[in-house]
């Protein structure tokens, strides 16, 4: 019985598609060396409609499938813009496409990046980079994804002038920003093969990124929401003492606090973006840690208003706050003096709430901001100091 069972699952699997995996969707296909490049229509973020004849003329077409979230786009993207730069004047075309689905996505995978992969955003991450060829989206559908095989962001299709496959993987094999750091540039070396009428020498790589978001991930996207909205909110007391000790910052992690209250009416408005970041930011080395000013005897109070926040704890940081003996993200502070607290956090706040400061491991704070601080403008700071790559 059990060699029956066997061989027909080798019958099956005998039957499946070249490079089907069991993450990829139906109709996913992986081109082999040699296979045409399969025709597209789709929208670019200069608002017109392009097609693979759109490209014909020239003796070498990339097909470079990028996003806007990824850490090793955002390393890998300036370095094929230098690329383009060294081509110039060379018969060279270039298509960048975007092929994922932003549905597909859970917050925490944005944690690299102030964009998502909607269409409006391609727009704003291509002027940030400085694009100066077709950018298209394909998300909606990602029939152009599953025709090519894309896999991951980045990956590289380079076809000759017949447009027959005759390269396909990574730019280079570095995932870091740093230039210096890479070793292999087989897209550019087979690109520089058909320009000069030789035979590539290395025809595939294995691509690395972040993987293709399929909009079959949309359910797991969903159960992530519901587990958000289910976790527990915890609220702990703490003293001067006890917010110096975390000042003091002995983790790898970024902390982020933020002192507020539920009577200060800015520091209301500006919690739900604090809580957005933090779930944003939920895979890296960072953490929100709330710091409530109300008095002890409106702890009621304060909890219900971080439980309809949903000021949560993401999951991986629940290990690193059990290491150091603490068990939530949200304190009241119970002291009668805010001297006291000022000189424990922060000695150049002046008083005022909001206040947050970020604190880099080691306990130096390297940004902080008193009164309402813009989402779009907190995050990009984060950002800018933790940076968008690995």
């Amino acid at each position: 019985m059990m060699k029956t069972i066997l061989s027909l699952l080798v019958c099956l699997l005998s039957f499946l598609p070249h490079g089907f995996a069991a993450d990829n969707p139906p109709g996913f296909q992986k081109l082999a060396i040699g296979d045409r490049a399969p025709d597209f229509k789709l929208p670019g973020i200069d608002d017109r409609n392009w097609s693979l004849s759109d490209f014909k003329d020239t003796k070498v077409l990339i097909v470079y499938f990028t996003s806007n979230h990824c850490p090793v786009c955002h390393a890998q993207d300036p370095r094929l813009l230098t690329l383009l730069n060294d081509l110039a004047g060379k018969s060279v075309a270039i298509v960048a496409i975007n092929p994922n689905s932003g549905d597909g996505l859970r917050p925490d995978e944005l944690g690299y990046s102030k964009y998502d992969d909607s269409f409006e955003h391609m727009k704003l991450y291509a002027k940030d980079e400085g694009f100066t060829f077709p950018y298209l989206y394909d998300g909606a559908t990602q029939t152009v994804a599953k025709s090519y095989g894309c896999l991951a962001t980045p990956h590289v299709f380079v076809f000759d002038q017949a447009r027959k496959l005759q390269y396909q993987g990574w730019l280079d094999d570095s995932r870091f920003p740093d230039a210096s750091t890479v070793i292999r540039h087989d897209a550019r070396d087979a690109i520089l093969a058909l320009l000069e009428g030789k035979p590539v020498a290395v025809a595939e790589t294995k691509p690395f990124g972040c993987s293709t978001k399929w909009r079959e991930k949309i359910p797991d996207v969903m159960k992530d929401n519901e587990n958000w909205e289910q976790a527990k909110v915890t609220l702990d007391d703490i003293t001067s003492e006890g917010v110096a000790a975390m000042v003091k910052n002995d983790t790898s992690k970024y902390r982020l606090i933020n002192v507020w209250s539920t009577s200060c009416a800015p520091c209301i408005v500006e919690f739900p973006a604090l809580v957005r970041i933090s779930r944003r930011m939920g895979l890296r080395d960072f953490e929100l840690i709330t710091l409530s000013t109300d008095l002890p005897d409106d702890r009621v109070r304060v909890s219900a208003f971080l439980d309809k926040q949903r000021a949560a704890l993401p999951a991986k940081l629940k290990p690193s706050l059990e290491k150091e003996g603490r068990k939530s993200n949200n304190y009241l502070y119970t002291e009668p003096s805010m001297d006291s607290l000022m000189q424990a956090l922060d000695p150049d706040w002046e008083g005022p709430q909001p206040h947050s400061v970020l604190i880099a491991p080691g306990g130096k704070i390297v940004f902080r901001h008193t009164g309402e601080i813009k989402e779009e403008d907190l995050l990009a700071k984060i950002l800018d100091i933790m940076t968008t790559g690995y």
